[in-house]
């Protein structure tokens, strides 16, 4: 079943390919095992469209809920067989396939796709509820994180003569000096630059709906200045703050793709001679490991990372990175 004109494209992605051993030869269809009745169609469309806000969020869960159909058409199951011991036997043939995180968000598909089934009386029981899922527990993130030192050595390499780099050195400091998300940072606009109480000053539209207004630090207003002053861009509010350019020259209202801002941190750090290996979330941590070790507390680097819980905002924390290295370092021979 193909979406129709009221279900758009773009909210529809189409799943990748599923892992090796998972393979039932279904990779390039809509998930069947919904969409065999007008009414778990609708409700199933319903789900990633009126209940999914985030997009993010649609695009995993609507891949985890595909591969979940592809497996059960390869069973000849039908959406009223499944039972919780199939979910259970897809889960643990999954999880030898990827990572228990991976896991644990299929499941959370699954289960909460089920339960939107069962409210509108698709199905009358939800056969996710009775299977768990694998253990992990995060105590410290995996985000790779940059010295203070290296964050100076990076930003101090780029070349400030060029639009290109001004822009490059603006789009990291607003990462390292905010902990902005890079969606949230290529997502500006001009007009979210602003001056009040005579400091300049970012809005940014984080993820679920949240605008975080952040004063700017003093280089990162300077950087900022500079950028839209050689830019020309300052006189065009509803510009994108960060645009796409060609030949060093600004290409149009386009804001920076992520994967473009990805390989220009990859270029940037070779460039700058950082053999961490980084990507767009390491200055998110970087700022915020940063700012506690200069005597920050952690409920304002929460307010700051627009985090619900200061849990999260702990996994940013690399202090006793430093601290592990002192005590190695012990071990004399």
């Amino acid at each position: 079943m193909a979406p129709t004109a009221s279900q758009p494209a773009a909210l529809v992605p189409l799943p990748t390919r599923l892992p090796d051993g998972l393979q039932t030869g279904y990779e390039e269809r809509l998930p069947a095992l919904f969409l065999r009745s007008a009414d778990s169609g609708k409700r199933f469309w319903e789900f990633f469209t009126a209940h999914i806000r985030n997009p993010n969020t649609r695009k995993a869960y609507f891949v985890a809920v595909s591969q979940f159909s592809m497996w059960c058409e390869s069973k000849n199951l039908a959406l009223e067989h499944v039972q919780p011991i199939h979910v259970a036997a897809y889960i643990e043939q999954l999880g030898k396939a990827v990572s228990k995180p991976t896991v644990k968000q299929h499941l959370a598909a699954i289960r909460m796709l089920f339960d939107w089934l069962v409210t509108g009386q698709v199905v009358p029981t939800n056969p996710a509820h009775a299977v768990r899922g694998p253990k992990h527990s995060v105590m410290k993130g995996k985000t790779s994180v940059l010295s203070a030192e290296e964050m100076g050595q990076l930003l101090e390499s780029i070349n400030a003569s060029t639009l290109i780099g001004l822009r490059d050195r603006a789009l990291i400091a607003l990462m390292g000096y905010t902990f902005a998300r890079v969606g949230a940072a290529v997502q500006m606009k001009v007009e979210d630059y602003y001056i009040q109480k005579r400091r300049g000053w970012v809005r940014l539209h984080e993820k679920g709906g949240k605008v975080n207004e952040l004063p700017c630090h003093h280089n990162l207003e300077q950087f900022l200045d500079e950028w839209l002053q050689r830019s020309g861009l300052g006189s065009d509010p509803g510009s994108p703050l960060f645009p796409t350019m060609r030949h060093g020259k600004l290409s149009g209202r386009t804001p920076l793709p992520q994967a473009n801002v990805h390989m220009m941190l990859l270029r940037r750090a070779l460039a700058a001679g950082i053999q961490t290996k980084i990507s767009a979330h390491s200055f998110r941590a970087t700022g915020i490991t940063t700012y506690l070790q200069n005597g920050g507390k952690l409920e304002v680097a929460q307010q700051m990372a627009g985090h619900e819980s200061a849990r999260t905002t702990g996994l940013y924390d690399r202090r006793n990175d430093s601290v592990a290295l002192d005590e190695i370092e012990r071990i004399a021979y």
